[in-house]
């Protein structure tokens, strides 16, 4: 549609592979949820062939996410057929269903990565395309790090998956490497030079290395691309993706320069960046467009006169056009059970069940009893701490700290294990944290690496909650070379935890926490997913991932 640009959210599969990004199922489908209700064209649900706990996630989101009316649920494929056998598999319970399938374009990767030639690429293109699109009606494809490959070379491959069938091309910037002015000129030598380019939908995938993700992006759409790859607050492999908060409200903003929309329901915004960055640990930058804590701030006396007189002297978009609400219930403890899930109605917030919300409300009650007044803020953190789901191998109890001036930090730790023992001990460190970090490794029996503690205030004052998030990995968690190569591994597993506490202490000790049984847990989740998705079709007997990466099946965009 000449007067729409799809959103294909890839946060499920790109987004996830930045390290530390790695979600539950649980996790994923919370997110998923999420996608639906922001009104996504396409949801990138995972890479199926990279385990059988992926093949199972994907497999899950396309039955509970993947209605009549929802998004397409598409999911990733390298460019021969055991991946896409098993990419079909998955998406098999989804009402609007697609295969994206993908291979190198660029020298560099052709010869160094692939060990191949531009002639048999262009072969296994070719084949992935027909093959696909045998099953599915709907295929993608994309011929990775385009935008460093000799342009005719691009046109004949595009030409070629497009007479085999494919639906939407898409045009990856994989390494970032583009500026806008080449970018379209790239989608534009496309669309001039591609047989058959007009009955097909052009989409872009820009990462964000030189800081031009949303930008090149843009550009894309200005040269006639009608879908754009994107992620929630732009997390993905290194520096990210294109951010969908912030391409969404570009076209919308600046419609009349673009002269073009999207679908989407922008008062999802706030929410969505909020549950993703909950659930993977990684903080959203105050000055973050669009959905940052200071997006709508202003401190400067002269942008404060002008906002008082009249709000678009210095604000070009209206906060409540993406969930910032304004409303003026306010919460306190003396707040009842009514006006508890009136206030969340109002934000938008929806339970699948009568026990979830209550335990919400005691949660929120024990947040009043240390704190006068509940802002949205406040409930934003409560619930998307919730939204977690991380499982509670080890429950923490008790912890308790001295420290001071010229006294050592000691820390002591009541905890539960798995089989309902509980366990009590104490340990020093160089401050309080150290100190309760040791006490809890000493119960657990497991010594982890801390790569990121982070804590901060989610509002003003005294009382403000304190959130904090921790990210760790097994020491020697990194594997061989040789693993690397038969793909076992994406590289050293991290894993993130999350709290909020008005008590600094204890929501550190409980992010801890949350992560170390994130860690735990992840072995028990990826046998009981891996029986799933046997039990749901998963081929056991196909080639495996494991295969050489650098050579016939290499690659991930």
């Amino acid at each position: 549609m000449e007067d729409h640009v799809r959103i294909f959210d890839t946060t499920l599969r790109d987004g996830e592979q930045a390290p530390g990004c790695t979600m539950t199922l649980e996790e994923k489908l919370e997110v998923a949820r999420q996608l639906a209700r922001l009104r996504v064209d396409i949801i990138e649900a995972g890479f199926p062939a990279a385990s059988p706990g992926d093949w199972a996630a994907v497999h899950q989101i396309a039955q509970e996410v993947g209605s009549a009316t929802g998004p397409v649920i598409a999911a990733l494929a390298r460019a021969n057929r055991a991946d896409i056998d098993r990419a079909w598999t998955a998406i098999q319970p989804a009402a609007k269903r697609r295969i994206h399938t993908f291979i190198s374009s660029s020298d560099i990767h052709i010869e160094h990565q692939f060990r191949s030639t531009r002639v048999e690429i262009l072969e296994r293109a070719r084949d992935a395309v027909r093959y696909a699109r045998s099953l599915c009606d709907d295929v993608e494809f994309s011929p990775m790090d385009a935008t460093r490959s000799e342009p005719e070379y691009v046109w004949q491959m595009l030409a070629a998956v497009v007479a085999e069938g494919a639906t939407t091309l898409n045009i990856p910037d994989t390494v970032g490497f583009a500026t806008p002015e080449e970018y379209a000129a790239l989608i534009d030598g496309i669309r001039r030079n591609v047989p058959g380019i007009e009955q097909v939908t052009i989409s872009t995938h820009c990462h964000d290395d030189l800081g031009m993700a949303v930008a090149n992006s843009l550009a894309g759409v200005r040269a006639g691309a009608r879908q754009i790859e994107c992620t929630i607050n732009g997390i993905g492999e290194r520096a990210g993706n294109a951010s969908l908060e912030e391409v969404t409200m570009a076209l919308k903003t600046r419609r009349a320069f673009f002269g073009i929309d999207t679908a989407i329901d922008t008062r999802e915004l706030a929410r969505a960046s909020r549950l993703v960055s909950t659930i993977t640990a990684m903080p959203v930058p105050p000055n973050k467009a669009i959905v940052g804590a200071n997006a709508f701030a202003h401190e400067s006396g002269i942008h404060q006169d002008g906002v008082l007189k009249h709000r678009m002297t210095y604000e070009i978009m209206d906060a409540t056009t993406i969930g910032l609400d304004g409303n003026e219930l306010v919460l306190g403890k003396h707040s009842g059970r009514n006006a508890f899930r009136t206030k969340l109605a109002a934000m938008g917030y929806e339970f699948d069940s009568e026990d979830e919300f209550q335990k919400l409300f005691r949660r929120f009650k024990e947040l009043c009893d240390k704190k006068k007044v509940v802002d949205d803020r406040d409930l934003e953190a409560l619930i998307a701490g919730e939204a977690q789901h991380t499982p509670e191998i080890f429950r923490l109890e008790h912890v308790q700290v001295t420290c001071g001036t010229g006294v050592t930090p000691v820390a002591t730790v009541r905890i539960a294990d798995p089989d309902g023992q509980v366990r009590t001990t104490a340990a020093h460190g160089t401050g309080p944290v150290d100190a309760i970090y040791k006490a809890i490794d000493s119960v657990v029996g497991r010594s982890v690496e801390l790569l990121e503690f982070s804590i901060k205030a989610v509002t003003e004052g005294i009382d403000a909650v304190a959130e904090v998030s921790v990210r760790i990995r097994e020491p020697g968690a990194a594997p061989a070379a040789s693993e690397y190569r038969v793909g076992r591994h994406r590289g050293p597993q991290i894993y993130s935890g999350h709290s909020i506490n008005t008590d600094t202490i204890v929501a550190a000790a409980e992010a801890y926490m949350s992560a170390l049984n994130r860690l735990i847990a992840a072995r028990q989740q990826r046998l009981s997913a891996e029986a799933a998705a046997y039990a749901a079709g998963y081929d056991r007997h196909a080639p495996s991932y494991a295969v050489d990466l650098f050579g016939k099946n290499a690659g991930a965009e």
